[in-house]
């Protein structure tokens, strides 16, 4: 079974559905069935946790340092500064990863609006 494999106008749809499910889901319910059974503190969770932190920011970078899509038209100072902003707003206002995240968007936004 290939996304090529059946010639319907509705199989892009069902392909990435299920793909996307599988790959994804089954790991998160897996992870809430064992995450009650592991004690906050143990080295298998500051493992994990410290791997979604890595992979994170992983795609962070990735994105600032190879952009597609609209992102490819700015410059990497405005990327790059609009990352930096963010985490200096999160940072120094209360540690909120939303605001942080607001921040950063808006520097983004602006930069592209005017140019950059």
């Amino acid at each position: 079974m290939t996304f090529e494999g059946i010639d319907a106008w509705w199989w892009p749809y069902v392909f990435i559905l299920i793909a996307g499910w599988l790959a994804t889901d089954s790991w998160r319910f897996l992870g809430v069935y064992l995450g009650g059974r592991i004690a906050d503190d143990s080295n298998l969770l500051v493992l994990v946790r410290a791997m979604a932190t890595a992979l994170v920011a992983a795609v962070i970078g990735n994105l600032i340092a190879f952009p597609t899509g609209a992102l490819a038209s700015s410059s990497l100072a405005l990327r790059a500064g609009a990352a930096a902003l963010g985490f200096l707003a999160y940072f120094f206002l209360g540690k909120r990863i939303l605001l942080g995240i607001c921040v950063a968007e808006a520097v983004l936004i602006a930069g592209l609006a005017l140019g950059g």
